[in-house]
């Protein structure tokens, strides 16, 4: 079989790494730096040492949501927010437009999906012709981030793993670089998308409350008045560039002819992998939808606080994957090595995929994370992968697709969205933990079956 054996073969060979007799344990070939040391110690200096290995990557996947809520609170997308909202015909099928919509966004970015499905629940509620149940219209927008976000082009950990700059250099060392086309772009991955954006659909059209038991946004207090504040107008002669359209569409027009020429001289799928080429398209799309750099900034200033949980949280994911793979205790293995021999000892024959998806899904419920936890995760769950001979990409969409089952029933990452809404947690909960049922096994079900049809690659490590 080309590449290895397929997951579960009874042929695929367990590689053992750092056996107790070791004096200096590595990861793939490299020395850890803080084996010598001490217990506390090396936690110690792995912690404070690790600590900004992902500066670059904590500021890209800021820009992340800071884009997607500029271009969404942008005017010409506010039209088109209205005029979608005109669609649906009944109340049922209004939130399921919402969370098809919702889910179709956050493929091109969760940020942007979050806002976008925010602002159009309100739209559709502030109709007067069509009575809906304004916290199903909430829960149906939440479902791009609840849902699939982390399957789309946004996904932090298939951004990380296809930039080798903001990769650690122990994690760089087990996984190499996997490209969207072996994590989001493959039939697979769009497989499952598919089929889960199908039955969110179904679900949120089933479960919208009809008659009597609905509750309007007037039945819970929701003031819906969208209107934006008038920018103050020009008082100085020096402020001229700031309502100036000519710098907007300048820095347009040199994107485009940027992004023109990525896609002439490179691989197609080498430009769509680049976070940073991603970033730049989105914030000048945003300053382009503004009109001037003086919209562009009061929008950018809405959006900051929405980056805070990321700015905080991944500099402490960083120390504690530096904790987790250069940092040894006795027998001389750091703690990723071990984590890694238990996933291989417990995820032989097919088991794989369903116990790494289960881990993932247990532990976004206690640590909420947008992701970021892939930088824990990682280390030992790809040389798990690697020595059972799971596909690499696979068990990055594998951590993709159960990472956004907590968010059904974990409200900390609807908090943007309820600022949008205006409305509690409370209020949405009981409708995404009934989709959370309905997903569980199908996830389950899906990372096994699909898990099958990968071969392994080994990682392609850069020199």
């Amino acid at each position: 079989m080309p590449g290895g054996c397929r997951p579960g073969s009874a042929a695929a060979p367990r590689r053992r790494r750092n056996g107790a007799g070791s004096t200096r344990p590595t990861v793939r070939g490299a020395q850890v730096p803080d084996a010598d040391k001490p217990g506390f110690q090396a936690i110690a200096d792995s912690f404070g040492n690790g600590f900004w290995d992902l500066t670059a990557f904590t500021l890209q996947m800021a820009m992340v949501v800071l884009t997607g809520y500029v271009v969404a609170t942008s005017p010409p997308v506010a039209k088109l927010i209205n005029r979608l909202a005109l669609i649906p015909s009944t109340a049922r099928t209004a939130v399921s437009f919402v969370a098809l919509m919702s889910m179709s966004v956050s493929f091109l970015n969760w940020g942007l999906s979050l806002i976008f499905g925010g602002l159009l629940a309100r739209a559709i509620a502030r109709r007067k012709d069509l009575t809906v149940d304004y916290r199903a219209l909430g829960a149906a927008a939440f479902m791009g981030l609840g849902a699939v976000w982390a399957l789309g082009l946004s996904s932090s950990a298939a951004q990380l793993q296809a930039t080798a700059a903001s990769l650690p250099p122990a994690l760089l060392k087990i996984t190499g670089i996997l490209d969207f086309g072996t994590t989001i772009i493959t039939w697979q991955s769009l497989l499952t998308l598919a089929i889960l954006m199908a039955l969110t659909t179904v679900i949120a059209h089933f479960s919208a409350p009809q008659g009597g038991s609905i509750r309007t946004a007037e039945d819970l207090g929701v003031d819906l008045d969208d209107e934006p504040s008038e920018p103050a107008p020009r008082s100085r002669p020096g402020e001229w560039l700031e309502y100036s359209k000519v710098l907007p569409i300048l820095a347009g027009v040199l994107t485009l002819g940027w992004l023109i020429s990525q896609f002439l001289t490179k691989p197609f799928l080498s430009v769509v992998s680049s976070l940073n080429g991603y970033l730049l398209v989105f914030l000048i799309l945003g300053l382009v939808l503004h009109g001037t750099p003086r919209n562009f900034l009061q929008a950018v200033t809405k959006a900051v606080p929405a980056t805070a949980e990321i700015l905080v949280q991944f500099p402490l994911y960083a120390a504690m994957a530096a904790i987790l793979t250069t940092a040894t205790g006795n027998g001389g293995m750091t703690l990723s090595a071990h984590l890694a021999e238990f996933f291989s000892d417990i995820g032989g024959n097919g088991a794989f995929a369903v116990v790494i998806a289960l881990y993932t899904a247990l532990l976004g419920l206690l640590v909420p994370s947008g992701g970021g936890k892939w930088l824990v995760e990682a280390p030992y769950v790809m040389q798990a992968a690697t020595d059972v001979n799971m596909n690499l990409g696979w068990t990055v969409q594998i951590y993709n697709i159960a990472e956004a089952l907590p968010n059904l029933v974990n409200p900390f990452f609807m908090l943007p969205l309820l600022a949008v809404l205006r409305l509690r947690a409370r209020d949405l909960v009981g409708f995404t933990f009934l989709q959370f049922i309905f997903h569980l096994p199908v996830v389950l079900l899906l990372v096994w079956l699909l898990g099958m049809t990968f071969d392994f690659v080994p990682p392609a490590i850069p020199k």
